[in-house]
């Protein structure tokens, strides 16, 4: 038992010393307040009875021990003065001084971790992810995000695996992490891509992108959309093969270009379709369940006519796989489709009145 007792004894003592050496946040806040135990008792021993109450002491003691010393309150006793002088405020500057430069190691190490990509995201949830960086793309796509007014308030994480330093620093709506490698599951781990509502897959090269994805898919929440780009279409049929919540995007330059030699003036209406900066936007937004069935031209009708919207199409599913675009008036619209449109904002779903659409049959005029 004595033996016992002494390895306890000496394994406090070690702890002890060593977050003393270290001047950890423990070691200081001890100090702190064992000087402020003695210095309260020797001022009551000294007959100090105006700054011993605990509001009054509390106040006496900040104020003196950090020398702002207001003046209002002071020893009236020889002995208090001695107090004071001798005890409280030499070994007190001496403790606030620490925990100042603590303090000031500690925001500094903040800073840095915000800078350099290193902070922990564990706390993040319902956040959007965007994984890869390109210079000029990168920005743009954030600018996008933004620029929806009526969105969700997500939190917009920045993930790179270059050697950078956070590029928005200035905009406090992104957070910036840099990562050891985007299929690790430590790193995915500290960037909470679990509880992620949405995601970016944006990598250097075609082949990262896809093993990102391919790597994300499993590992997000079921209603968490995942949207990934590509410059080669072959990596689009392999992942869709083997995903289903994965929005594939390649690059359509071929067919923008012929469209606007054909029809001059299209690539700029896909261009403002596509912005959230230029006036009308294309959204979507998800019929919710507990609506009955509805008819496409129902809709039409009571979107133009109650919220300045056009519906151009409807998808039973979030991802788009299976789309009608501009399907007949009769076409059937139910609980869980998806319903795209262009508006001046984004409608929410209980901005609708779903119950007044399903009771409204459609007259064509």
């Amino acid at each position: 038992t004595v033996a016992g007792g002494g390895v306890v004894f000496n394994r406090l003592v070690r702890s002890l010393k060593k977050h003393f050496t270290r001047v950890s946040w423990f070691s200081i806040t001890t100090l702190l307040v064992l000087h402020a135990g003695v210095s309260w008792w020797l001022l009551n021993w000294a007959g100090e009875t105006a700054l011993i109450s605990l509001e009054s002491f509390f106040y006496y003691y900040v104020v003196t021990t950090s020398t702002v010393g207001f003046g209002d309150m002071s020893p009236e006793t020889e002995m208090g003065k001695w107090v004071v002088a001798v005890v409280q405020i030499p070994m007190g500057l001496a403790i606030f001084g620490a925990m100042l430069g603590k303090l000031g190691q500690s925001v500094s190490i903040v800073l840095r971790q915000i800078m350099t990509g290193e902070k922990d995201f564990r706390h993040l949830d319902t956040h959007i992810l965007i994984f890869g960086w390109h210079e000029k793309r990168t920005g743009k796509m954030i600018e996008h995000i933004l620029g929806d007014k009526r969105r969700m308030k997500r939190p917009i994480l920045l993930c790179v695996t270059e050697d950078m330093e956070h590029p928005f620093i200035d905009n406090p709506l992104v957070e910036f992490a840099r990562l050891k490698s985007f299929t690790d599951d430590n790193e995915l781990d500290r960037i909470n891509v679990h509880e992620a509502d949405r995601v970016i897959v944006d990598c250097d090269n075609d082949d990262m992108t896809f093993t990102c994805a391919l790597k994300l898919s499993p590992m997000v929440e079921e209603d968490c959309h995942i949207s990934a780009y590509f410059n080669d279409e072959t990596k689009v049929e392999m992942l869709n093969r083997y995903t289903s919540n994965v929005e594939c995007n390649s690059s359509k330059t071929a067919e923008i270009l012929v469209r606007s030699m054909q029809d001059p003036g299209s690539s700029r209406l896909q261009e403002i379709l596509m912005s959230t900066l230029y006036g009308d936007t294309q959204f979507s937004t998800q019929v919710p369940e507990g609506v009955g069935d509805l008819q496409f031209g129902q809709l039409f009708y009571y979107l133009k006519h109650h919220h300045n919207a056009i519906l151009l199409a409807v998808a039973t599913d979030r991802i788009g796989v299976n789309m009608s675009l501009n399907p007949t008036n009769e076409h059937e619209v139910q609980a869980g489709h998806v319903l795209h449109y262009v508006a001046p904002h984004r409608l929410l779903a209980d901005e609708i009145d779903w119950l007044s659409i399903a009771k409204t049959p459609f007259r064509e005029n």
